[in-house]
């Protein structure tokens, strides 16, 4: 079967040359056969049906008589000969107008067209029986399909694509749609353990108010319709699909069936619940299509169209399963995605400090923010490490790269500065170990490390850093200032030297470390960065006025609002520390020569402390605990022998000797003469513990004031 094209130089026998645009787009009216078939021109052939079947007449010019069912034009054949015919399956002519969907020609004999109104279009209401919906050509279904899976593919998470596919199919394809999703959803290869069990997961349908071409109709609320009743009481929540049963079946089929099919109506009162599937439209109103994944069918969606409107065809069905393929298609990827994602979350939660420590004389506050959702993994860190002597040790690191990898040697790192800064070295020796230990890890394993330890005893913090952005005091009047750290070369190039440096920690100043996401973008280069956040703090201190250093989680977050829309290009490490430091009146410090007598002197230095702190009912406790602790100390060490009394919110007493072995609790036999000084200081201390130095060990307990 041939068709004829029509261009703008060629007129169509029986239109205006004037109108050719508007002749197409209008819809041809029908014409009564009255010529026979010896009609004007010659016209003994029929005009070529464009889509096959019985040939349609063609339409006749202004003043003459349409010819029959059986003639043609001798004319036309002289204008559009053979060598302008086209197959049917051809691509239409580009500079040809495409008709609407309503601008079917009609069947010799059938009553004439009228307007159609949108509600009409919509719902099917008032149209003649046969009467051609929407979607009845299958270019009409493929346009559909196409644009419906975009929207579906367009989605990156769960909620996402099932919103696609019930925004794409209502009310274009139904009036309504039930999706059911397994619960819980299996991921990868999965093998699910016990019963299948259907959610529903949305449902959506057509406004009663809303019309398709984007207005609303000004119409009075009705009186509640029977089949919108039918469709608000689908909403059964949980369906556990029995082995063996309908429902399984219908899935296990993969393909959609109409809801009138044997085997649906079967399946529908298990997956509707029993009474409800009698409020599904039937004669073909409802299609039940069953989602497949790429290994297992993970849910259902049921179409549901009003039993006023024309019913789905044979050909919905197909429509239905492309739908039902790329949506499963699209949930299998979100879960996919959703546990990577989660698996990524973990990965990060899990390499950074689940709590910052309560260390004595300092507060600490930390934040943490990924360089975007999709790359929620980086090698950013930070961490605080309680040190003996009341100290504490402040870190903040950055692996190059934004990948597992980077996490995973940022957790290495991590890892091996809390065992150095567990031996008490000083910084730079633990930044000259993370660099050896970097290199260890492969050649391009490359940081930037910045490690401090304040002692809020002596007021001082000592600093070295590897090639990270150098950090910033805030004073406690609101003067912010660029510590001047030697800069040092990154972690992993091996072969340098590492410099510290020893400076002032007034009580009430903030140390802010961070990473260079904070203060480096492509917007800025990082001293532009480092200048406009200490600007940034020194505004934030003035709010709160010259006495009084605004609250840390505050200030936090202050800080994290100096980022604009373009400056989030790398992930972002904060850690805020206050220092409080502690009084030189609350401290108490002696050395005690390592002989016999040291035990009494020791209770009687404690006896007179406690009465200077007014803490005479920690007297009893604090002299067994430190004459215990003394004894064993004196006797295997070979020089002076220090103990040091702290007043925080906790009296804290440290005994310290020359001997590296750390003492460890064990149960004294009835006939042991000693082995119970550890066990009585486990029993009556809050908390006591024992650190090893590069000068021997530190041993100390804790008691509540």
């Amino acid at each position: 079967m041939t068709e004829h094209p029509t261009s703008y130089e060629r007129p169509q026998p029986g239109v205006d040359p004037a109108e050719a645009r508007g002749a197409l787009l209008r819809t041809p009216q029908p014409q009564v056969q009255t010529q026979g078939p010896q009609g004007p021109q010659g016209q003994g052939q029929p005009q070529p049906c464009p889509r096959g079947g019985t040939a349609l007449p063609a339409q006749a010019r202004a003043g003459e008589t349409p010819s029959g069912p059986g003639t043609s034009t001798s004319k036309e054949h002289s204008v559009n000969g053979p060598e302008h015919a086209q197959p049917t399956s051809a691509e239409p002519d580009p500079h040809r107008p495409r008709p609407t969907p309503e601008g079917i020609p009609p069947q010799p004999g059938a009553e004439p067209e009228r307007a159609v109104s949108a509600q009409e279009r919509r719902t099917g209401r008032g149209l003649p029986p046969g009467r051609p919906m929407p979607m009845r050509r299958d270019g009409d279904r493929l346009r559909f399909v196409g644009a419906a899976t975009r929207r579906i593919a367009r989605g990156i998470d769960l909620d996402e694509i099932v919103m696609g596919l019930c925004r794409a199919t209502v009310p274009t394809f139904s009036d309504a749609i039930l999706v059911y999703l397994r619960d819980p959803l299996p991921v990868g290869d999965e093998r699910p353990v016990g019963p299948v069990v259907l959610r529903l997961r949305r449902t959506d349908r057509i406004p009663e108010e809303r019309d398709t071409d984007g207005g609303f109709l000004p119409v009075p609320v009705p009186e509640p319709d029977p089949a919108d009743i039918g469709l608000a009481a689908l909403t059964a929540e949980l369906c556990e699909v029995r082995p063996g049963g309908a429902l399984n079946e219908v899935l296990r089929g993969v393909r959609p069936v109409f809801a009138d099919s044997p085997a649906a109506r079967t399946a529908l009162p298990e997956l509707l619940g029993e009474g409800n599937e009698s409020h599904v439209p039937g004669a073909q109103h409802a299609i039940l299509a069953p989602l497949r994944g790429r290994r297992r069918v993970i849910g259902a969606a049921l179409f549901l169209r009003r039993p006023e409107r024309l019913a789905f065809e044979a050909d919905d069905l197909l429509v239905a399963a492309q739908l039902a393929t790329h949506s499963a298609l699209g949930i299998d990827k979100a879960v996919l995605y959703g546990r990577e994602a989660y698996i990524a979350d973990e990965l990060q939660r899990t390499m950074l400090p689940e709590n910052l420590p309560s260390a004595t004389g300092v507060r600490l506050a930390s934040r943490y923010l990924p360089a975007a959702e999709t790359a929620r993994v980086g090698g950013d860190w930070y961490d605080a490490i309680p040190l003996p002597g009341s100290r504490v040790a402040l870190v903040v690191g950055d692996v190059m790269g934004h990948s597992m990898t980077s996490a995973a040697i940022m957790g290495q790192l991590r890892t091996t500065a809390q065992t150095l800064a567990g031996l008490d070295l000083p910084p730079q020796e633990v930044l000259h170990h993370l660099d050896e230990q970097a290199q260890r890890l492969g050649s391009d394993r490359m940081a930037t490390c910045l490690y401090a330890v304040y002692d809020p005893v002596s007021h001082r913090i000592t600093i070295a850093n590897a090639g990270h952005p150098p950090p910033v005091l805030l004073h406690l009047g609101g003067r912010a200032e660029v510590l001047r750290v030697p800069a040092g070369a990154p972690i992993g190039v091996g072969g340098v030297d590492f410099e510290a440096v020893e400076l002032d920690a007034p009580a009430g100043a903030t140390l802010l470390l961070y990473t260079d996401g904070l203060v480096e973008s492509r917007l800025r280069d990082v001293w532009t960065g480092i200048e406009q956040l200490r600007e940034k703090l020194a505004a934030t201190a003035q709010l709160t006025g010259p006495d009084h250093p605004p609250p840390l989680e505050a200030l936090c977050d202050e800080v994290l609002d100096m980022l604009g829309p373009g400056d989030r290009d790398d992930d972002i490490a904060l850690l805020a520390a206050r220092f409080d430091g502690i009084a030189p009146s609350d401290v108490a410090y002696w050395f005690l020569e390592p002989e016999d007598a040291a035990p009494g002197r020791a209770r009687r230095l404690a006896r007179r402390a406690l009465a200077r702190w007014g803490l005479e009912e920690l007297t009893d406790s604090v002299e067994l605990l430190v004459s215990e602790v003394v004894t064993n100390a004196v006797r295997y060490a070979s020089r002076p022998v220090t103990l040091r009394l702290l007043r925080t919110d906790v009296l804290r007493c440290e005994v310290g000797d020359d001997v590296p072995q750390l003492p460890r609790l064990r149960q004294a036999r009835a006939t042991d003469e000693g082995g119970r000084g550890l066990y009585l200081v486990n029993r009556l201390a809050r908390r006591w513990g024992a650190t090893r130095l590069s000068t021997g060990k530190v041993v100390w307990f804790e008691l509540n004031r």
